[in-house]
């Protein structure tokens, strides 16, 4: 019989310490090689494709343009105090165009305007729950 001065344990742990660190080793040159690599010089190209657009102005002296209405002015709320022609004292709130129109709405309804203040409209901060 053989004398084995190297016992199987051993001759195992250097054999998969060695494909370990050999493993290791190689990947490392791959990893080193991928990253620091310089990249390639490629050409670029640029390349403008303007659209073509034609602008036919010739739609302002048409009858269709020409008959077009404006929009009319958002109405605005205000809220009014105002005093009846028999004295009694009225609270409320009208829409109106501005403050001037608001004044001659509720004249014409036979009411002396005291008070007119424009109402503000939304929250201050939309983000505050009711």
């Amino acid at each position: 019989m053989a004398v084995v001065f190297i016992s199987p344990k051993k001759k195992q742990k250097g054999f998969f310490m060695g494909i370990t660190i050999s493993l290791a080793l190689f990947l490392s040159v791959i990893s080193f090689w991928v990253f620091l690599a310089q990249p390639s010089v490629q050409e670029q190209k640029t390349t403008l494709n303007k659209p073509k657009v034609n602008v036919n102005l010739a739609i302002l002296d048409s009858e269709q343009f020409k008959n077009l209405e404006n929009f009319e002015l958002m109405p605005l709320q205000f809220e009014y105090t105002a005093m009846t022609s028999r004295n009694k004292i009225v609270q409320g709130v009208i829409s109106a165009v501005s403050e001037e129109k608001a004044r001659e709405i509720l004249q014409t309804n036979g009411y002396s305007v005291s008070e007119l203040k424009l109402i503000d409209i939304g929250r201050d901060n939309p983000f505050v729950p009711y």
